[in-house]
């Protein structure tokens, strides 16, 4: 195994955060560096190497078409005494503000052999690896998980066995983001036996 700096790995860990549509410029990210997000999520760990991931990309006009589902799919699964105008306005727009948005899924082995949780670790950590290379690259991310999204298998065409775990919105930040990162010291998460 080759040798490499841990104190760049530490820094790219330490200095990821959530960036929020909202945030993004109009600039798209080229599609080289999309194919490139998307390689780093297949070298994520897999136990019995089910690979339980896979991703549906949206860019251009099919922003436009999703932002119109998660909006109207807010709309009417939402009791009307519930409904907010501007939860309805974001699912619209958020997925335009986006160069791109990816939609995580997930295969479950059909043999079953590895318990579901561990394929959900596999595609979350497929989705960890996506994130530090675009954080790397300076790209803004945001992981989702819209209820009318992971609830609805007919939009994304699933199949049987297949779900959607959320989708990664990404895009270039607006210049001057600073956003702090927040976390509890470790001493307080772990007990030495």
């Amino acid at each position: 195994m080759k040798n490499m700096d841990p104190n760049c790995l530490a820094e790219l860990i330490r200095s990821r955060r959530a960036v929020y549509p909202h945030m993004y410029t109009e600039e798209q990210i080229p599609r080289e560096i999309i194919e490139e997000i998307l390689e780093s999520a297949r070298w994520a760990p897999t136990h019995k190497h089910t690979e339980p991931w896979f991703f549906k990309v949206f860019s251009g006009d099919s922003r436009v078409d999703l932002g119109n589902f998660l909006a109207e799919e807010y709309k009417r699964i939402t009791p009307e005494d519930k409904f907010l105008e501007r939860k309805y306005k974001k699912a619209l727009k958020n997925p335009q503000r986006a160069s791109h948005v990816i939609a995580i899924c997930m295969q479950r082995d059909p043999e079953e052999s590895i318990p579901e949780w561990e394929e959900i670790a596999a595609v979350s950590m497929a989705v960890q690896n996506m994130w530090l290379t675009c954080h790397a690259h300076g790209i803004g991310t945001y992981w989702s998980s819209p209820k009318t999204l992971v609830n609805n298998t007919d939009f994304l065409k699933l199949e049987a066995g297949q779900r959607c775990l959320g989708v990664l919105y990404m895009g270039w930040p607006k210049e001057g983001i600073e956003l702090e990162g927040k976390r509890e010291e470790i001493d307080k998460k772990v007990d030495w036996i």
